[in-house]
């Protein structure tokens, strides 16, 4: 400890050269009862990025957390402080938490780099926190690590496993058909939220946190852990220990986050069957950390990987099942026995990812299976492109076997299929007509939404996992293929293809696009052609209009104006040119 490297907060709270400013900055922070020996002795200030709050449900398990963090802080000899960070909460904010992830990054950032930490835990949960906060890490490149908050318990409806969000979609369907009542529909939503945390489902906020531990980014098991289960204050303790010997060993996101790291968790995506919210977030990860990774590398990657995860929407398990069974160190040491991961990446834990898993099989085959024996054989996205957009995805494990039957089983023509357009200018008109006897929806109908993406909507909006009208439901038809420049919810298992880019608001095809247009659908090839000529799609875009854009706030101005397409991340394009903000010489303030 003698020859430990002069600690950043230093520079703030014992700068002998300079007592005046040293004293300036000091003594605010006696005034709650810190004391000077304290943020003078050399030892770690800590920051835990707080992201519960009573508007972020899926988080709130942090006010919790963060104290048992705090513990680990100073248990192992450093100095915690808490700090909020902009809240998250995708089922409530409105117009979409999609404008809420580049917002909560600039915050974090700023907070990280302006201030005297040395390390940093990030407590993460709702689906967008998580990529918020490594790119903010990515970002800054102090040590870092994250303390997930873990899903809810398992929940039941009528004696059956049924999973926060999934079951949204479901009562939809049932109320559509005239099965259920308002009454009935509410009591559907209230069956699955049993105890604090996140979607028990493997929706966008468990593959997030899962993917978060596979880069390596977080403890071993800690994605998992229920977040009422007494391991996860454990989790979180232990959370708070690590960071502190990670600022001593000068451990930095820049050397755990590289690309083997990523290949890794577009791997485990696939196995996990995670959410299609998942690309845009690692592509964002990765272009903030410097490392280049493409849309195409997860179709490259990851489609021939199987699923080995029985979980909810593509399978039958939930969050509670999925940590018993070993979760994701598990899942990797499947993986990583079949030869299709890197062993050698390096974690949070001081260890190698090998190390981290070795032992780890799965506890109950049932929910993790063998990587010879799973639940799908090939489950990775499908990168599709065509004359309507350059790139969108297609989750493969989301191809149920009653679509894959409808549409994909055609005798000489396997997987492909023809489908006439209905097309619809965002939700609000999705909602109003669906309905519409004049439209003609039948099975041979493609349901497609556009002004959804970053520009259009703005920030992206969940929305391309439309159901069929209401007869049609009612005569069992539960699914049509749907497409858009959109994304959809991680807890719906729709087939869409979705996250076009470019979308129809930057120049992308689906503009063009008219009701009654047939689209060619090739997935042996990865194409989707709008079927018309290139004179008559010359014309339409001569003719094109684009409709008028309202941005209701400053922020979503900004938004719309500097961040990119969901092929490459959605992120502000001009922050993704910073990097080591932690190691830059700051001006001081007075």
């Amino acid at each position: 400890m003698d020859d430990k490297k002069r600690l950043r907060s230093e520079d703030w709270f014992n700068n002998l050269s300079d007592p005046k400013i040293t004293a300036l900055y000091l003594e605010r922070y006696l005034n709650y009862g810190l004391t000077r020996d304290e943020l003078q002795s050399g030892r770690p200030l800590i920051g835990i990025a707080q992201t519960g709050s009573d508007i972020s449900p899926c988080n709130r398990i942090h006010l919790q957390t963060a104290e048992r963090a705090r513990d680990g802080i100073r248990d192992a000899g450093g100095i915690p402080f808490v700090f909020p960070m902009h809240p998250i909460q995708e089922s409530c904010r409105r117009p979409t938490s999609g404008l809420d992830r580049n917002l909560a990054y600039l915050g974090l950032v700023e907070i990280m780099r302006g201030y005297p930490f040395d390390g940093i835990v990030l407590t993460t949960g709702c689906d967008k926190t998580t990529p918020a906060a490594l790119m903010a890490a990515a970002t800054v490149n102090l040590p870092s690590i994250v303390l997930s908050g873990g899903p809810m318990v398992d929940s039941y409806l009528d004696g059956r496993l049924a999973g926060a969000g999934t079951v949204i979609w479901e009562a939809r369907k049932r109320l559509a058909a005239g099965e259920i009542d308002y009454d009935g529909f509410m009591m559907m939503l209230e069956s699955t939220t049993l105890s604090p945390g996140h979607c028990n489902t493997m929706g966008t906020a468990l593959t997030m946190n899962c993917l978060a531990e596979a880069l390596g980014m977080s403890l071993p098991g800690c994605a998992g852990i229920p977040a009422p289960f007494r391991q996860r204050g454990q989790m979180a303790y232990q959370t708070g220990r690590r960071i502190v010997e990670m600022v001593h060993e000068d451990l930095r996101p820049s050397e755990i986050m590289t690309r083997e790291a990523f290949e890794n968790v577009v791997v485990v995506n696939s196995a996990i069957g995670g959410s299609t919210n998942a690309p845009p977030h690692i592509q964002a990860i990765a272009k903030h950390m410097g490392v280049e990774m493409v849309v195409e590398d997860w179709q490259e990657i990851g489609y021939e990987i199987p699923l080995l995860v029985n979980c909810q929407p593509t399978g039958d398990f939930l969050g509670e099942g999925f940590h018993r069974a070993g979760a994701v160190p598990a899942v990797m040491h499947e993986l990583l026995q079949a030869g299709r991961i890197h062993g050698d990446c390096k974690t949070v834990s001081g260890k190698s990812v090998a190390k981290n898993i070795s032992g780890r099989e799965s506890l109950d085959r049932q929910v993790i299976m063998p990587f010879e024996s799973p639940l799908m054989p090939q489950a990775g996205f499908m990168v599709l492109s065509g004359n309507l957009f350059d790139a969108a995805l297609m989750k493969t494990s989301g191809i149920s076997a009653k679509f894959r039957k409808r549409y994909l089983c055609e005798p000489g023509n396997e997987n492909c299929f023809d489908a006439r357009a209905i097309v619809f200018e965002g939700p609000e008109d999705y909602h109003d007509r669906i309905n519409d006897a004049a439209l003609m929806i039948d099975d041979s109908c493609i349901l497609v939404i556009r002004g959804c993406g970053p520009i259009g909507y703005p920030g992206s909006a969940e929305v391309v996992n439309m159901q069929p009208p209401d007869e049609m439901i009612a005569a069992g038809i539960s699914e049509l293929p749907t497409m858009g420049d959109g994304r959809q919810s991680g807890t719906s298992s729709s087939p869409s293809i979705l996250n076009a880019s470019p979308e129809s608001l930057a120049g992308g095809n689906l503009a063009l696009l008219e009701t009654g247009d047939m689209i060619r659908f090739d997935l042996n090839n990865s194409r989707v052609e709008l079927l018309i000529s290139e004179h008559e799609l010359h014309a339409r875009r001569d003719a094109y209009q684009p409709p008028e854009l309202i941005n209701g706030s400053p922020w979503e101005e900004l938004s719309r104006t500097y961040t990119g397409q969901l092929s490459d991340g959605a992120c502000l394009d001009f922050a993704t040119a910073y990097r080591n903000l932690g190691d830059e010489p700051l001006r001081h303030s007075h």
